[in-house]
């Protein structure tokens, strides 16, 4: 008598039943406590989102979710979250600047891919690179040529050595062939007084700061620095497309666990972090402000931070960086 492959197929499904059952029901109960997310200090980018996600993972995972801000340049919040027990109660949330640690200083206290379980992107953000009005550059054609006729004698800003504004001034002259120099200051805020001050005319400054000078005349947007044009700085090309091939540098933001926490929390928590990002009260703020959502998977993630690596630590290596 021949039996037909549904009903085997129902059969093992049946019979394989009760063994799922003895396994969820073995399966500790999470969370239990009071979950933390370790990130930057107040007002950062990075705590600004980690809230908007902590607020939100409360209800859905019904304990209570702590944002815990910690200074250090991220070596100290990922050390922190590196060392601890990998129960999905100790979170980082942080910038790309988490991978790049072990590139922009001689010794990081801990490895950015074995020791975290990646858990999901959440957004990026480009920066524009913009020039005090006075300077008679109006592209990023304008830019190469002025700096290929006078090496050495431009000056842009950045938030200080190793910072996002850096590394797109260090890639945007490998990149380009070109020499203009760097001058650090003491943050994002520092450094764009300087270009509006026309002190370092020149800057990759975060897409988020520059609307109100821009609308205001104060500074000239030549381009994004994201693969796609933002919708929230219409008609300012790519670099890329304005004469530099090849060209992309945003901020990735995202989340992880220490490595060893178990699959089935990985899994919880990456559902429920990409559930939060993708609504619409969530969403819309972000992209109001020129942010974007980027939230998928664990391998993708960890596909982004080697690639990210493999690509900025050559130019970190090759610029000598070293961070503050």
């Amino acid at each position: 008598m021949r039996i037909s492959m549904q009903l085997l197929i129902a059969a093992s499904v049946l019979a394989a039943a009760p063994m799922m059952d003895v396994i969820a029901a073995a399966a500790p109960a999470y969370p239990t406590r009071p979950i933390r997310i370790i990130t930057a200090t107040a007002g950062s980018g990075s705590d600004v989102v980690a809230r908007m996600i902590a607020m939100r993972l409360t209800p859905a995972l019904g304990q209570q979710v702590i944002v815990d801000n910690r200074g250090g340049g991220g070596v100290f919040p990922s050390e922190m979250v590196a060392h601890s027990a990998p129960d999905g109660y100790t979170l980082l949330y942080y910038s790309s600047t988490h991978w790049l640690l072990p590139f922009l200083r001689e010794k990081a206290p801990f490895d950015p891919i074995k020791d975290f379980s990646p858990l999901t992107m959440t957004v990026a953000l480009p920066n524009v690179l913009v020039v005090h009005p006075s300077l008679l550059i109006n592209s990023v054609k304008d830019l190469l040529a002025a700096a290929k006729a006078k090496p050495g004698e431009l000056n842009y800003a950045s938030g200080g050595a190793g910072s996002p504004s850096h590394l797109a001034g260090e890639l945007f002259k490998a990149l380009a062939g070109v020499n203009i120099v760097h001058v650090p200051y003491k943050g994002a805020a520092p450094a764009l007084i300087a270009v509006l001050s026309k002190e370092a005319p020149i800057m990759f400054a975060i897409a988020t700061n520059v609307p109100p000078h821009l609308k205001a005349g104060r500074l000239r947007a030549l381009a994004v620095t994201s693969a796609k044009p933002s919708a929230k700085l219409p008609g300012i090309p790519t670099v890329a497309e304005s004469g530099v091939p090849g060209y992309v540098v945003v901020s990735d933001y995202a989340m992880w666990a220490p490595a060893g926490t178990p699959a089935l929390i990985v899994a919880r928590l990456n559902k429920e972090i990409v559930r939060i990002l993708k609504l619409p009260e969530v969403a819309e703020p972000l992209a109001n402000d020129g942010i974007d959502v980027v939230a998928g998977t664990p391998q993708e993630l960890l596909a982004e931070e080697k690639a990210d690596m493999a690509r900025m630590g050559k130019v970190i290596r090759d610029a000598g960086i070293r961070a503050n």
